[in-house]
């Protein structure tokens, strides 16, 4: 029994000397954040919203990015397979993934990972941390600290 009570007092004491115990669970609601994206020379508005439920948990995760095409303002997600990234054109190249689909995989890794410190980016704003996910990611990596956040 004395075994016992000093293994809990034990494990109370690291929780409390390391920080294994700090609280860091996210407020429950929804909360969007947002960063410049200065991809390809032009600037567009990256977005994140994140949704949280009652226990802190990350339940859903939506990335878009503002985008003109042919003179007309939408968004990357919005167009579709209309961005042209399994296309290819001149100027990127052809890619396996439409934008949203590389998005879309981003979005669940994010659940999955119920965070972004898993996202290591590179000196040019992208990771190797999602094999689907081969595009720029810096803006929207800002844009999902941004709602982090303010979930905090």
């Amino acid at each position: 029994m004395n075994k016992i009570l000093l293994g809990l007092l034990l494990g109370m004491m690291c929780f409390n000397v390391v920080g294994c115990g700090k609280d860091n669970k996210l407020k429950e609601g929804t909360f969007e954040g947002s960063a410049i994206d200065t991809y390809g020379g032009e600037e567009n508005i990256a977005t994140a919203r994140i949704t949280i439920d009652a226990e802190g948990k990350i339940t859903d995760v939506y990335l878009d990015t503002t985008y003109t095409k042919n003179g007309v303002e939408t968004t990357k997600k919005n167009l579709g397979n209309e961005y042209g990234m399994k296309a290819g054109n001149s100027q990127y190249g052809a890619a396996k993934y439409e934008w949203y689909e590389q998005v879309e995989a981003l979005e669940q890794a994010i659940i999955d990972n119920q965070g972004i410190d898993f996202l290591n980016l590179d000196e040019d704003g992208y990771t190797d941390a999602i094999s689907k996910c081969t595009i720029k990611v810096d803006a929207l990596y800002k844009a999902l600290e941004d709602a982090l956040n303010k979930a905090k």
